[in-house]
């Protein structure tokens, strides 16, 4: 590859990834999913690519497609929840978040119901909601008509359904709740952590069988708090916060020393916390580690 092509396909770069990690939900999987097209890049007739941001695109989308069909058979067996890669927002690595639309459409929550989707039909939902491609041209993409687009689009909203109320919490209102929670917590003050969980809460833990963690979602502001509890007497003790943005909203490390142990991301509703993840499978922890080793 000359010098020139390199350069053209890293002003590329940034897009194919936030691309990739959108249909993925894995930012290691998605790095690796890039590195196939640079090469085709590379080798390519560059008299036949007229376009080259739509023909790298299409690759990146198709190879994603292979990714998450065998993906699918592999989540089936896996150890617990199943909760995406965090990765760090705050630098610009998954593009602009500039509106609560664009924050929303990397959340944790946006993507675990990305999962409710077979393969095409979140490739045809990523391509319009987050990249704002028109049907014919998610129909080139995807070597389909763009009828069928249209008819996948509409399948795929119903599924994952309408926004809820994500966007009436400000990122003022999340920062906050994150550090009464933080403050609750390293003083195990529990009747205050209960105080910030709405009655219906859910709590999700992904440790993928690598480290202890809760087999199934705990519901319910009762069972939430009798597991903080456990936790801020065993996991929680001596350990560190750090505030970070995550998937575009604030969130948690939780360190002990320099050894990552969690991330903790939350969503809100009616200003208390209506869902929480925690990803402590220290596999999908080695990509925001590396993040935050950088800043």
């Amino acid at each position: 590859m000359t010098t020139a092509t390199a350069d053209e396909f890293e002003t590329h770069r940034p897009r194919l990834f936030g691309l990739a990690y959108r249909m993925l939900g894995s930012a290691d999987e998605a790095e690796d999913t890039v590195q196939d097209p640079y090469l085709r890049f590379s080798g390519a007739d560059r008299g036949g690519i007229e376009h080259p941001a739509a023909w790298l695109a299409k690759v990146v989308t198709n190879l994603c497609l292979t990714r998450l069909t065998s993906a699918r058979a592999r989540r089936e067996q896996y150890v617990g929840p199943w909760l995406p890669e965090p990765v760090v927002t705050s630098d610009g690595a998954l593009g602009p978040l500039e509106s609560a639309e664009q924050r929303d459409a990397v959340s944790m929550a946006m993507l675990v119901l990305l999962e409710r989707l077979t393969p095409t039909e979140r490739a045809v939902y990523v391509l319009r909601e987050a990249f704002a491609y028109g049907h014919r041209e998610i129909a080139e993409v995807l070597d389909l008509t763009e009828a069928n687009c249209r008819q996948l689009y509409r399948r795929a909203v119903r599924r994952v359904g309408e926004p809820r109320s994500r966007f009436e919490s400000t990122p003022e209102r999340r920062e906050e709740l994150v550090e009464l929670f933080v403050a609750a917590a390293r003083d195990g003050d529990l009747a205050r952590l209960e105080k910030l969980l709405a009655a219906d809460v859910t709590w999700s833990s992904d440790g993928g069988g690598k480290v202890t963690a809760a087999r199934r979602p705990i519901e319910g502001r009762e069972k939430v708090s009798r597991f903080l509890a456990g936790a801020t007497r065993t996991f929680l003790a001596g350990v560190d916060f750090t505030e970070v943005e995550i998937n575009g909203a604030s969130a948690l490390a939780v360190w002990t020393g320099d050894t990552l142990l969690s991330v903790l991301a939350f969503e809100l509703r009616d200003g208390v916390i209506a869902q929480a993840w925690a990803v402590v499978n220290p596999d999908k922890l080695e990509f925001v580690r590396r993040q935050l080793a950088r800043a």
